[in-house]
């Protein structure tokens, strides 16, 4: 009887393994939708995957049964993973509505959860565990994918970079407060490495990373709409202070910026909108960051301070800006039982508690939050959050520039380059006098060239003429197609919007002959 019950027991912990194995099964299902298929090096990158964890699974299972070692799994649902799912889908199913590029990625979102499935729970069997079965790893896919994701060609990387985070997950630990835990919240730690990897091969161009943190801003009320979402997560989780005063740090030193130059500090917002994305579900990893609420107010500001810091780093060095918000994450987590450390040395509870414990029943976060709700409230009210920015005007950057403010000229020949980009032929044609001028940059004949080049070919004439004639100067005012393209604050699409609203819209952002066309005052 015992050596049956051994053996069934036995059989039924080898059953596990018919998990995984169902779940790769589904994966390589996945390589043969459409999505997939169209294109070749994806298949393959699909298919690499399953046939890696697939050599995983018979590994272990032929090791199992030759030691009789079994492990299986057991079920616990945390709330911290499937609120904060919840969460995150919200934000790709609103921002997808407007940039529907996350909706064509929705496939991939889901191939990469089944693998984080697979590998996280072969990596715990590999480490003589149970599985803990629950939502763990959905979160942590899509707080990778809300900020960085690779192009098709090279969506290998992708599941290397899931693959490098469950594995300082489970590898890099220490010990704090008498238990053994990961030291990095494992997206952050991945979306760190990587980030690093791709700065330092300068090879930015092979993710998505530029336009997801500037597309965000296409889908109308972004700023309202995630402090909306943030609410939740902070309500669950007591994060109030991290994120609030990480926006609060970051608004801070941007308005003393602003006072002291004349200039915002970022291009075209207070704060970024994949920033004020970060501070909410990036940072905000309760396992990882302090536990007091001094602790996470220092934490906070430290975040603050990072991102401030890197945004003009990483700018200086030319290197997309768009990672400040990356880089220092897995840094402050480092942090973190130093910060423990520096609160248990201040004895009084008086400085180290913001709030009294009898305060609202104990529940000192609801009154962070209603601090923090107050901000952004007072905020919103100044135009500061989803309102129009003084940035997003092209007059300003010129006015500002001829003025010789800090970074005025770097920032307009900046925007120049992303509206050229997007072919305004107007936009081109100035790049192509700035570098036959050489006064903001560099002269350079061929630069010139092309973008007169590019400006013509868009139909643009005066950008004909110089193109033709060396010694030409030709300028113009920007056309109707321009301006749908030059006025795009936020990100919002202008292609349809009416002729006489373009032009009222242009002379809000002091562009002076769309003022007189549109019958507006300025």
């Amino acid at each position: 009887m015992a050596t049956a019950a051994k053996r069934s027991s036995a059989e039924t912990s080898l059953g596990h393994f018919s998990i995984p194995l169902a779940l790769s099964a589904v994966l390589l299902l996945l390589s043969f939708t459409p999505r997939v298929q169209d294109n070749a090096t994806l298949v393959a990158s699909f298919w690499a995957a399953v046939a890696s964890l697939l050599v995983w699974q018979a590994w272990l299972f032929i090791q199992a049964r030759r030691e009789g070692s079994f492990k299986g799994f057991f079920v616990l649902l945390r709330p911290q993973h499937y609120v904060q799912a919840m969460v995150q889908f919200s934000v790709y199913a609103y921002w997808g509505y407007y940039w529907r590029p996350v909706y064509d990625h929705a496939w991939l979102i889901i191939a990469q959860i089944l693998f984080a499935y697979i590998f996280d729970m072969l990596l715990s069997w590999s480490r003589r565990r149970d599985y803990t079965l629950g939502f763990g790893p959905v979160p942590i896919i899509l707080s990778i994918n809300l900020f960085l994701w690779f192009r098709d060609d090279w969506f290998y990387l992708q599941f290397l970079m899931i693959a490098l985070g469950f594995l300082g997950k489970e590898y890099v630990r220490w010990t704090r407060e008498g238990r053994n835990v990961h030291i990095f919240n494992p997206s952050a730690f991945a979306l760190g490495l990587f980030s690093l990897v791709l700065i330092s091969t300068g090879t930015t161009s092979l993710t998505w990373g530029q336009e997801i943190a500037s597309t965000l801003t296409l889908a109308p009320n972004i700023y309202t709409y995630l402090f909306l979402a943030g609410l939740v997560v902070m309500y669950f989780f007591s994060i109030t202070l991290v994120a609030g005063m990480a926006a609060i740090t970051l608004l801070g030193f941007s308005a003393i910026y602003s006072a002291t130059t004349g200039v915002p500090y970022f291009l075209d917002s207070e704060i970024p909108a994949a920033v004020f994305l970060g501070l909410h579900l990036l940072v905000t990893d309760p396992s990882t960051s302090p536990r007091t609420p001094l602790g996470k107010t220092m934490f906070g500001v430290l975040y603050g301070l990072g991102v401030f810091g890197l945004y003009t780093l990483l700018g200086a060095l030319g290197v997309p800006t768009f990672y400040d918000k990356l880089l220092c994450v897995p840094l402050l987590n480092l942090s973190v039982i130093a910060i423990d450390n520096a609160v248990r040395s201040i004895k009084s509870d008086a400085i180290t508690n913001v709030w009294k414990q009898s305060w609202f029943g104990g529940r000192g976060n609801l009154a962070h939050m209603s601090v923090w709700i107050a901000v952004f409230a007072l905020m919103s009210l100044l135009g500061k959050m989803d309102g129009r920015h003084p940035g997003d005007s092209l007059p300003f950057w010129d006015q500002a520039c001829a003025e010789g403010r800090p970074n005025a000229c770097q920032r307009l020949v900046q925007l120049h380059t992303t509206y050229c980009n997007d072919n305004a032929a107007w936009a081109c044609n100035e790049l192509g006098l700035m570098y036959r001028r050489g006064e903001i940059v560099e002269a350079n004949a061929d630069s010139s060239l092309a973008f007169f080049g590019r400006a013509c070919e868009l139909k643009f004439q005066a950008g004909c003429i110089n193109l033709l004639d060396n010694n030409a100067l030709a300028s113009a005012e920007p056309k109707e197609l321009d301006l749908r393209l030059l006025l795009r604050e936020g990100g919002q699409n202008l292609m349809v919007l009416p002729r006489d609203e373009l032009y009222a819209r242009a002379c809000e952002h002091d562009w002076q002959f769309a003022c007189q066309r549109s019958g507006s005052q300025i």
